[in-house]
């Protein structure tokens, strides 16, 4: 008898404290999914060229810290859409390749970042990236000379964007499937279909972009599983480029390596 009870006291504790992690995960899952305050400050270099320290009216009474760079010789302006953390001076090595390029481009930081009011949703970066379209239109930029470029957690932001239109083209640095894909890998013990808010859908919203693609993704990402990036290349039915490094992890090095197949892929836009 005195078993029985202990073994029901222990399957009682044990539901308790799973149910009890389940409304932790629940209630914290942003906190995890979007990280404004880790910066990797080895990342941080110096603008090669002066930008226009902007600010983009989004939704919600909420203004977005953004640069800006324009030569009126190039053809293209890239919008640049970050992953879930750091800020805008730890992108700037990216930034200056751009330049040397040849390209403009726009970086924004999400709601939440680098200062900014509000707090990040899956519907909040949507909206903040439909405005930073926006105020590129309004300063004579069409789709037609945008690239759209999603790194991380803004490739899902990216090809939400893209679907149905006539962007220049798509760029996508380590990709994922779906937020949830990635939660099941890191919390294969938790619910994660109920429980998640920000799905970020990528892979449905594949068969809905018509655009120029061009899919990276380091063989040695420990973040995002590179057999994601290889689906989201493969789903693609569109005019579609691919870098997968062997050497790679997460944030891809912009190398000369790189810089070359990058280089290939705008002049392929001509």
């Amino acid at each position: 008898m005195k078993f029985k009870n202990f073994f029901s006291y222990l399957i009682i504790a044990s539901v308790f404290l799973y149910v009890s992690i389940c409304a932790y995960m629940y209630v914290m899952q942003r906190d995890f999914l979007y990280q404004p305050n880790v910066i990797r400050p080895l990342l941080i270099d110096k603008l090669n060229t002066k930008v226009q320290e902007i600010e983009i009216a989004s939704t919600d009474n909420i203004n977005l810290k953004s640069w800006f760079y324009k030569n009126n010789q190039n053809k293209f302006t890239i919008l640049f859409l970050h992953g879930n953390n750091g800020n805008l001076k730890t992108r700037i090595y990216k930034l200056n390749e751009f330049k040397d390029l040849n390209l403009n481009y726009l970086i924004i930081s999400w709601r939440g970042f680098n200062g900014n009011n509000g707090k990040p949703t899956e519907q909040g970066l949507y909206d903040d990236a439909r405005n930073a379209v926006k105020w590129l239109e309004k300063n004579n930029i069409p789709k037609s000379k945008i690239i759209l470029y999603g790194e991380s957690l803004g490739t899902g932001v990216a090809a939400e964007l893209a679907q149905n239109e006539k962007f220049a083209a798509i760029i996508l640095e380590s990709p994922y499937t779906s937020i949830g894909d990635v939660a099941k890998i890191r919390y294969p013990y938790l619910p994660v279909d109920i429980l998640l808010k920000d799905k970020f859908l990528t892979i449905k919203k594949i068969k809905n972009i018509s655009i120029p693609v061009f899919v990276i993704h380091g063989m040695l990402d420990g973040k995002i599983p590179t057999y994601m990036g290889k689906k989201i290349f493969d789903e693609f039915k569109s005019k579609k480029y691919a870098y997968f490094p062997e050497n790679d992890r997460h944030m891809i090095r912009y190398d000369s390596q790189f810089i070359s197949e990058l280089k290939k892929f705008i002049k392929s836009l001509n």
